[in-house]
């Protein structure tokens, strides 16, 4: 039987509000999947879109959908 995950990945609000505009930093982003690949996780979808923050900026943010056998 399998288990399915769903996260929400986001840049913090500082990097937008300083820097106008919240890009994904690739390095954090491996890091925060590595922890879950570790756990037994694989990923099976990724939906990148940006979102709207305090009506001038907007941010990219990824949910992403892992999935893994059930440990018994």
């Amino acid at each position: 039987m399998n288990e399915a995950l769903v996260i929400n990945y986001n840049e913090s609000a500082l990097s937008t509000l300083f820097l106008g505009s919240g890009k994904v930093d690739t390095n954090k982003l491996t890091e925060f999947l590595n922890g879950y690949m570790s756990q037994g996780y694989s990923i099976k979808a990724v939906q990148r879109e940006s979102r709207r923050m305090l009506l001038f900026f907007s941010r990219e943010a990824f949910i992403i959908f892992l999935e893994r056998t059930k440990p018994s």
